[in-house]
């Protein structure tokens, strides 16, 4: 691609890609650790040593059995709306979605608790399982079919999908669902046996852990191992000519943005089974948003995802005995996160494209006879 500017001419070429694990690790790593060297900068100015508060954060996510198990119990939800962002990355989808569809989840799988409470755990499970990837599906599906017929901006779809999904819930919390006699914003529990079981006693990890983890094959099953797979990549990689090659290009957008849904709203199943067992407002946490630095960071594949999610879990967990012990706010956190996505933007670019400057721009100019 050639653009002019002023006398100028500059040329964009992208690069040949590398290939390898080598490559694909340098540029996380690096955005991981621009990442902390700029907060360590913020840090100073609160006239706190990095190595000290980076230190605290660290015992905080894994100084202790407890710690730790805490900090599998917040990568969970981060895994498994990052698995999603990542179906709809590797088709070549924008989504800003897993946080709405996240929430539709929690909430389907609430309602499927509530109502259908009399069946048996062994039953019960499932279905609330079943209930959760269908409502984020479901949510998925919209901005999918919007983008696949009506070319809309899946970006502006799935942000809007968000508010609705937040504020349904929140009108639901307070009336149609709230618990009696209604002091808080929340439903009534869930039925007991559709809980998710604890695995470790005096802790919070539950099963979901497992589930999130699962997940992991299951995804890579279906984007490198399937056929599905292989027509979402390709559509991911160049839509046109996979249109030419045969391959039902609309429809494979329909199905990644199902699919990214339906493991957001799985997120927000665990989250409701495993942990609150009832529906409360902003249950989610923004676990969908901090998702798009995890998939990204992940590098769009499942084994990275889970490392850069167990990583984006240490951090909230950590942050809070950092900002107890050296009083350095929690919210660093934040900053860690965006700056992790503006590094690992600049890498993708750096390592795929290469911009040239050519001999200065000079029009032609005609001159008759």
């Amino acid at each position: 691609m050639e653009v002019k500017w002023g006398k100028w001419m500059l040329k964009v070429e992208r690069k040949p890609r590398l290939k390898g694990t080598v490559p694909a690790l340098i540029g996380p790593l690096v955005a991981l650790s621009l990442a902390l060297a700029v907060s360590s900068l913020v840090i100073a100015l609160s006239k706190v040593n990095p190595l000290v508060a980076y230190q605290y954060m660290f015992y905080g996510a894994f100084g202790s059995v407890r710690s730790f198990t805490e900090t599998l119990v917040k990568t969970t939800p981060l895994l498994l709306c990052g698995l999603g962002l990542t179906i709809a990355y590797r088709t070549g989808l924008i989504s800003v979605g897993a946080e709405g569809q996240m929430i539709i989840g929690g909430l389907f799988t609430t309602l499927a608790g509530l109502y259908m409470g009399w069946l048996p755990g062994f039953l019960l499970l499932p279905v609330l399982m079943l209930a959760g990837l269908i409502g984020g599906g479901l949510w998925g599906a919209i901005p999918g079919y919007l983008k696949a017929r009506l070319g809309v901006s899946e970006v502006i779809n799935t942000i809007m999908l968000n508010y609705i999904a937040y504020y349904l819930v929140a009108y639901l919390l307070d009336v149609p669902l709230r618990e009696p006699p209604g002091y808080f914003p929340q439903s009534a529990q869930i039925a007991r046996q559709g809980w998710l079981p604890y695995l470790l006693p005096g802790t919070r990890l539950h099963l979901g852990v497992i589930i999130a983890f699962l997940s992991c094959f299951i995804v890579y099953f279906i984007l490198w191992r399937s056929p599905l797979g292989y027509q979402m990549r390709a559509v991911g990689y160049n839509r046109e000519a996979a249109r030419h090659s045969g391959i039902n290009v609309e429809k494979n957008m329909v199905l990644a943005f199902t699919l990214s849904g339906a493991f957001a709203g799985l997120a927000g199943m665990v989250e409701i089974a495993g942990l609150h067992h009832r529906l409360l407002g902003g249950f989610s946490s923004e676990y969908g948003f901090d998702a798009m630095a995890v998939a990204l960071l992940g590098k769009l594949h499942p084994a990275g995802v889970a490392i850069a999610a167990l990583f984006f879990g240490a951090l909230r967990v950590g942050a809070n005995m950092m900002q107890r012990s050296v009083q350095v706010p929690a919210s660093l956190v934040f900053v860690i996160q965006g700056l992790v996505i503006l590094f690992v933007l600049m890498d993708e670019l750096l390592r795929n494209y290469v911009i040239r400057f050519l001999k200065p721009y000079v029009e032609e100019e005609s001159h008759g006879a």
